[in-house]
């Protein structure tokens, strides 16, 4: 029986370049928490698309000799491309200029128009193309030729002045959304977003420009059709999208997803998701989603990773180096979610070869070996007592220790918990050494105790790596015979110990994760 609904999203990803390694790290952990999430028992609503509107986008196109949509479109199979390769189990994907997403921009800015939060005006200030934002001169920095640049991507601002546009009221919201996040302390994840933002609330909030007038790629307004919506007041609105709120032969969907658990964004667009997101949906009457989790940037060599620094790499390059799975893994393992995390190949080869290839694989290998050499590749009937050992007693606590660390979406924690079973289950051979026990039948219940004990832990450990390396722990259920590791909708059920059943088949196969030689790795890549 189903637990309910569990809804999240990544951002809605620009479409000027193709995903690097920072898109790819929301979206794996979004992934992460979907796959989970699904094995808890929810149903689960996974929203990741497209944004495609908006000068920058226009601009690009312009930059490629191409029409806006003809290059949206040509963008579109390097995102699906990326996410497939990435085994990303997203449930909608969409792109902001498709009808169904106009709808929900009219539908939704419409509301508002009538609701009496909207008013036309003129806009005098700067503006930056690539972050797509609006900054008022005290905000700007200055280069070194004294050209105001924006203060986050540090390119010149343009000077924009008498523009009509439409505005939102956000300046109502000032008390409201801090009376909001005092009420909702978790709305706002870390903690140090948090307080960055609070801080930024109190500062006093301008209203909002939600039009623009002077070019026309983006969604019309339908109360006024010479505006075509701003690019966050478009894009944001693609939760709603996802979901099916435009949709009627989806209103059951939208009514149980919504309000969503998660929205994963980078540290950089807080404010967008954090201020003006819950400002309009206040506005429209609508529920807030219970979080937003500002991650940290990936730092290369202490520089943030970006298009822009020419230091972005590409999913696919880290992917035929170490595979699928061990790149979700060191990436959602070693990199502390919601903090800035420094990534090197050298350090990937250091988690592959220690977690990956000498603690899990090397168990799977050693243990399926043992399983086929004593007992003819099937599994042992235990015997009495058998249940009674230190890898029960680690496994009995997992489930909760997991589940807090996910709901806390700390991977890194969840992932620990899971290797610390997976060495003691190595302690626990080496300890028992069943290639001394195989000597006597005088100790052969004691062999068939630690074998079973041995791959009923690997069960249990598969079923718990699933979230982060799918594909493997997919192949340690069929070896064992067990059947799909994605048909499992009670993790917690699932893992109690003493489910395996006597008598499977078990297959040796070949190693998961073959050690890799450092010497052999181009770093050339970083």
């Amino acid at each position: 029986m189903s637990k309910g609904a569990y809804a999240l999203t990544t951002p809605i990803y620009y479409v000027n370049a193709a995903p690097h390694l920072g898109t790819a790290y929301t979206t794996i952990a979004a992934d992460a928490l979907a796959r989970y999430e699904r094995m808890n028992g929810y149903d689960v609503s996974f929203v990741t698309g497209m944004d495609e509107h908006g000068q920058k986008v226009a601009d690009t196109a312009a930059a490629h000799d191409m029409e806006p949509q003809e290059w949206c479109d040509s963008m579109e199979p390097a995102f699906r491309d990326a996410w497939d390769m990435l085994d990303i189990t997203y449930t909608d994907f969409v792109r902001t200029t498709e009808p169904r997403h106009a709808e929900t921009v009219r539908k939704f800015w419409n509301n508002l128009y009538e609701k009496g939060f909207l008013y036309k005006g003129a806009y005098e200030g700067w503006y930056c193309v690539h972050e797509e934002t609006y900054y008022a001169e005290s905000d700007l920095e200055k280069d070194e030729d004294g050209v105001y640049v924006c203060p986050d991507c540090k390119r010149p601002v343009q000077k924009t002045s008498g523009e009509e546009n439409w505005f939102f009221k956000l300046s109502d919201f000032e008390d409201k959304l801090l009376e909001f996040y005092e009420e909702n302390p978790d709305f706002i994840r870390p903690v140090t977003r948090k307080n960055e933002i609070v801080s930024f609330v109190k500062s006093g909030l301008k209203d909002l420009s939600i039009s623009r007038s002077t070019f026309d790629w983006g969604v019309p307004l339908p109360f006024d059709e010479g505006h075509v919506a701003y690019v966050w007041a478009d894009a944001l609105l693609a939760y709603l999208t996802g979901i099916g709120y435009s949709d009627p032969e989806r209103a059951a969907e939208y009514e149980a997803a919504w309000p969503m658990q998660y929205h994963f964004v980078g540290k950089d667009i807080i404010r967008f998701h954090c201020v003006i997101w819950p400002a309009m949906l206040m506005a429209a009457g609508m529920p807030i989603t219970h979080t937003v989790f500002g991650h940290g940037f990936l730092l290369t060599k202490g520089e943030k990773m970006s298009k822009s620094r020419g230091n972005a790499l590409k999913p696919a390059d880290l992917v035929e180096v170490f595979g699928v799975d061990p790149y979700r893994y060191y990436f959602l393992s070693d990199v502390q979610f919601g903090h800035d995390g420094s990534i090197s190949i050298e350090r990937m080869v250091q988690v592959y070869n220690a977690d990956l290839a000498n603690t899990w694989g090397n168990l799977v290998s050693r243990v399926f070996n043992m399983t086929n050499k004593y007992f003819d590749g099937v599994v042992p009937t235990p015997p009495a007592g058998a249940e009674d050992n230190p890898l029960a007693e680690i496994a009995v606590d997992l489930y909760k220790e997991y589940d807090e660390a996910m709901a806390n979406v700390d991977f890194s924690a969840a992932a620990a918990a899971v290797q610390k079973l997976a060495s003691r289950v190595n302690l626990y051979v080496e300890d028992s050494a069943p290639w001394n026990l195989a000597k006597s039948e005088e100790t052969a219940d004691e062999l068939a105790a630690v074998i079973y004990n041995a791959l009923e832990a690997i069960r249990i450990i598969a079923l718990f790596m699933a979230p982060f390396m799918p594909t493997t722990s997919n192949e340690v259920f069929n070896r064992m015979s067990l059947g799909d590791i994605t048909d499992i909708t009670d993790i917690e059920a699932a893992s109690a110990w003493g489910q395996l059943t006597p008598g499977l088949s078990v297959e040796t196969g070949t190693p998961l994760y073959p050690r890799l030689d450092v010497d052999a790795i181009d770093f050339s890549l970083e």
